[in-house]
């Protein structure tokens, strides 16, 4: 509270009094019915003490976030595409355009996921390198199960993966880890299926439909942003591309519409299905910069994601949009008209 511009209106007697009721409100937590009571005067006229007092400047309220949040383009952004939570990062000043996504964003996320993540919850983490540093800086996180949903972009990268991921949220809630020694992508249908069907991995599958929270990370079609881009040929990218492939999530691909596409590659893939992510109460997607935001937009259409953490750069460019077309992600429609 502050005294600024002249109250001219106001005596001095009605400036104590105004003041008292504003801290008795504001400061103290207390009720305009207490406040009455306690001045002898009805709760209306301690309604119009306080109003006055704000229209006077007597009382400033002031709403402050860290400045690294950018509150306005997260509610914007929320209200837009239908998103149960939206956190808008700023860009770092020094990033380029090329630049993957910013680290920064990993660190915000796993703020949200201690604010999210309840005792007694399963964690479901999919590979991506946001997650990865999301779970390097995560100090908190209530008991709970934590399980992998996808394969390793690399068995030889494994123990600083997310296959580590897993473990380190694990480790910092006391809960049950349950990794997924594999890799993402096989070279056929029938050899996913025989690893699938290994003790280890069978187990975690079991824990995908008792997931209550997942993390998972946004490619957009190109070298070096799209995990699944990287490990197929060029055969191969070609004709996903010819299919419309504009983004990708969990090994699953999307065209600009949110529509998934390339189902087939899914059968040679260790990742949860698309169904069952779709079922999973909070799905947290974290992805920023200029060369994903197209595929953020094209993911969020698909109605698969529930929440989002995101960088300005990416921010503008989904609110600048022209069609964000349905907000899918409101009561988790299905844009393909498939069960």
């Amino acid at each position: 509270m502050s005294a600024g511009r002249p109250a001219l209106r106001m005596g001095p007697a009605e400036l104590v009094q105004a003041a008292a009721m504003a801290r008795r409100f504001y400061l103290e937590g207390k009720s305009k019915i207490q406040i009455a009571e306690e001045f002898g005067v009805s709760r209306f006229k301690v309604a119009r003490v306080l109003e006055t007092a704000l229209e006077h400047d007597l009382v400033r309220i002031e709403i402050r976030v860290p400045a690294e949040l950018d509150a306005e383009r997260s509610d914007a952004l929320r209200a837009r595409y239908g998103l149960r939570h939206a956190v808008v990062v700023e860009s770092p000043a020094e990033a380029a355009d090329d630049a993957p996504d910013p680290e920064n964003l990993g660190e915000v996320a796993a703020d949200l996921l201690g604010e999210l993540v309840a005792e007694g919850d399963v964690l479901g983490l999919a590979w991506g390198r946001s997650t990865i540093h999301m779970a390097a800086a995560l100090d908190r996180l209530p008991p709970c199960t934590v399980v992998q949903l996808t394969g390793v972009y690399d068995a030889g990268t494994a123990e600083r993966g997310s296959v580590e991921a897993v473990r380190r949220a694990a480790q910092v809630s006391g809960g049950e880890a349950h990794p997924i020694y594999a890799p993402m992508l096989l070279p056929d249908p029938a050899t996913a299926a025989a690893l699938r069907g290994q003790t280890g991995i069978a187990r975690a599958f079991e824990y995908f439909d008792k997931v209550t929270v997942a993390c998972v990370s946004i490619g957009s079609w190109e070298a070096g942003i799209s995990t699944v881009y990287d490990m197929l040929g060029e055969k191969e990218r070609e004709h996903y591309a010819s299919l419309g492939a504009a983004a990708e999530m969990s090994a699953h691909l999307f065209d600009a519409d949110g529509r998934r596409i390339g189902r087939d590659l899914g059968e040679r893939c260790i990742t949860v299905e698309a169904d069952r992510l779709r079922r999973i109460p909070e799905v947290v997607a974290i992805a920023g910069g200029h060369r994903k935001a197209a595929a953020i937009g094209a993911v969020l259409r698909s109605g698969l994601v529930t929440s989002l953490v995101t960088d300005t750069a990416a921010a503008d460019f989904l609110l600048n949009e022209t069609r964000p077309g349905p907000r899918p992600a409101l009561d988790r429609t299905d844009p393909d008209g498939t069960p």
